[in-house]
């Protein structure tokens, strides 16, 4: 608990609580992120999926997974700037501990399928297998639920 109380006295949490254009600025940029994020997800996963065969699986799958990794990124640092305001209140937040399960299930899921075969047939202009579709399915449904848990915090 005395890292959360900390957190909330660095400068930036200061900044953030006094500022609401800045607090605006960076929540505006943390939903960009996640647009970003899960934009990027949604059409890879699709289009693993099967839908937009006209459009090549190897040339698209690594400029999206790249799209998406740069949305995690944006989206981990403003959250992280977002959470400095209130942490112990967030980290007491059953909406955020999912959100946060949710995104560490979505991690192992990249992870999973980054490193299966599957992936590496199609960036080598193969077609996904079963498990990759599986794959793509999980990370729809693991994503959306985390966007949704995320929603959530500000109503519990």
């Amino acid at each position: 608990m005395e890292a959360l109380d900390w957190l909330s006295t660095t400068g930036l949490a200061i900044s953030l609580k006094a500022s609401g254009t800045l607090y605006l600025f960076v929540n505006a940029a943390h939903i960009l992120s996640i647009g970003t994020l899960f934009g990027a997800i949604l059409a890879l996963d699709l289009r693993i999926l099967g839908l937009g065969r006209s459009l090549p699986l190897a040339a698209v799958a690594p400029y999206l997974s790249r799209l998406a990794a740069v949305g995690l990124a944006l989206a981990a640092v403003t959250g992280l700037c977002l959470f400095s305001v209130r942490p112990a209140e967030y980290a007491g937040n059953p909406a955020f501990l999912a959100k946060l399960g949710l995104i560490a299930l979505g991690l192992a899921n990249v992870a999973a399928v980054h490193l299966g075969s599957g992936w590496k047939t199609v960036l080598a202009g193969g077609t996904p297998d079963t498990a990759l579709r599986l794959g793509a399915t999980v990370s729809i449904l693991v994503w959306l639920a985390a966007v949704v848990a995320g929603r959530w915090i500000g109503f519990l």
